[in-house]
């Protein structure tokens, strides 16, 4: 029986404005923006210069939104179906949960403050989806995303459409403007150039830039850079070659705003922080290989439109979980895991996981989870062997893994923490901080990996399977090895307790 489309809308609260779609969703996960609404608000410049959004920005915003729940009313889209996210803004904002709490007693807007790697997931899907299949060698060479935005700049690096590193810098139209007041050209493309410099090095460790050849380039800044000087690819994406952008940006990078709203036909709002926008892209874009520049038409909003129209697809949460776990091996390379043993740890980790589902009750979520934990565990190593949990633990809970929300990496450091050593205590701050089904997954989770770590003790893979047996009182790993495994008997010795208090059952190697 085909479901009834429903209508729904994505708010999103950015660091230059106030913007809204209406869109309806189909049960077959398509669907189609029907109206769209925008506002300037200057609250980056607020924040970025004070820390704070000002009272009068404050009242701006509730105006204004108070107008979209009117607008909402007219569409008769009910309070369930409406999204309403915030971005860099209001996260560094010290006084955002005042104001999250005053939007929502006084417009029923329910805001929730979107991280930085989860608006790079959110701008993936919305790319994907503006590409299509239009652009093959995204999907076969090495792809480069970027979207310079009031507050930050968000950074996707992608080798054959899978993802090796995401970044959020605080690099934004905004913040280049509270730095450079001078106004004057070659001052600003000296500032941005060093800076990104030293940004280019490191991306370029993780992907060769000189390798790129694929460069998409989102954001309203190159929207209106495309309208200017590109041509359609398809409905949601558009083309521009790499000397017209490079020429472009050149022509403009002396325009005064004034200039840009005269000469580009754009908006005060938008002109304001157009030129370091797209110098930014431009400096950037020279980095690379690519010869030409792809923009989509779309945005962060339609990303959770794309995210909510699509439900739970599992070869879509399949592919994503892949992402994840790929970001997750990049930082381990980065900081030089044993890369044998932890994908080892790893696959052991999955194979207690799917046999125990029963006694465990974790999520498919949530076994992606503790794969990334064990692909981390180790980590640490790379500071010191001597208390590497401890190490571990901080440059996880430090780092940024795509696709994860900041309590999900919580909690994937907590597990890393507890893979060795003492067990949890109440006196543990960052443990404690955890919700209590936080604290019950990092203690069912690094359960599992001690275990799995405890089969793979000399780090030499010599237990290739296992097939796990449930008796009454113990769990029984079958290796099907005859050599001398004491060992890793004696790692099970040590670590084993937490799986039996855990979950009551002993643990026997055989």
């Amino acid at each position: 029986m085909e479901t009834k489309p429903r209508l729904a809308a994505v708010l999103e609260i950015g660091s230059t404005g106030i913007r809204l779609l209406v869109a309806e969703i189909s049960g077959d996960g398509r669907w189609k923006v029907l109206d769209r609404a925008g506002k300037p608000v200057a609250l980056g410049r607020d924040v970025f210069t004070s820390g704070r959004v000002s009272r009068e920005s404050l009242i701006e915003c509730l105006a204004v939104l108070g107008n979209y729940r009117e607008f909402l009313a007219g569409w008769g889209i009910a309070d369930e179906d409406v999204h309403s996210i915030a971005t860099s803004a209001l996260r560094v904002a010290r006084n955002r949960d005042i104001f999250v709490d005053r939007v929502r007693r006084e417009t029923g807007f329910g805001l929730s403050i979107v991280e930085g790697i989860e608006e790079n997931r959110l701008m993936y899907l919305a790319v994907r989806f503006a590409l299509k299949n239009d652009v093959p060698l995204f999907w076969r060479a090495n792809s480069m995303i970027i979207e310079v935005g009031g507050g930050s700049t968000e950074i996707m690096l992608l080798r054959r459409g899978r993802l090796v590193a995401a970044h959020s810098l605080k690099l934004g139209t905004i913040l280049i403007g509270q730095v450079l007041k001078t106004g004057i050209a070659r001052v600003q493309e000296r500032y941005l150039s060093e800076n990104i410099r030293n940004t280019s090095e490191l991306l370029s460790s993780e992907l060769e830039l000189a390798h790129v050849r694929v460069f998409v380039m989102a954001g309203n800044d190159a929207r209106l850079a495309s309208f200017q000087v590109g041509t359609e690819l398809n409905e949601h994406c558009r083309l521009v070659s790499r000397q017209n952008f490079i020429d472009f940006a050149g022509e403009i990078q002396n325009y005064s705003i004034d200039e840009c709203m005269q000469k580009l036909k754009i908006s005060f709002a938008e002109a304001e922080g157009f030129v370091s926008g797209v110098l930014v892209c431009k400096l950037f874009l020279e980095r690379t290989s690519a010869a030409q520049v792809i923009v989509p038409l779309t945005s962060l909003r339609e990303g959770l439109l794309i995210d909510m129209a699509q439900g739970i697809d599992p070869y879509l949460q399949e592919e994503f979980f892949s992402q994840i776990i790929a970001s997750a091996v990049n930082l381990g390379r980065k900081y030089h895991f044993d890369e044998p043993h932890n994908r080892h740890v790893a696959n052991l980790c999955m194979v207690l996981f799917d046999a125990l589902s029963r006694e465990h009750g974790m999520t498919r979520r949530e076994r992606m989870m503790l794969e990334v934990a064990a692909l981390l565990h180790d980590i640490g190593m790379f500071v010191r062997a001597s208390g590497h949990q401890l190490h571990g633990q901080y440059i996880v809970v430090n780092s940024e893994i795509f696709g994860l929300h900041r309590e999900e990496i919580d909690i994937i450091s907590n597990v890393i923490r507890y893979h060795r050593g003492d067990p949890p205590s109440p006196t543990d701050i960052d443990y404690i901080a955890l919700e209590r089904e936080g604290r019950i997954l990092v203690l069912k989770m690094a359960s599992i990996l001690r275990v799995a770590d405890a089969l793979d003790g000399g780090h030499s893979q010599r237990i290739k399977t296992i097939k796990v047996e449930r008796k009454s009182e113990t769990v029984a790993l079958h290796t099907g090895d005859s050599r001398d495994l004491s060992l890793e008997l004696m790692g099970l010795e040590e670590k084993a307790g937490l799986f039996q208090d855990v979950f009551g059952y002993k643990v026997i190697l055989s």
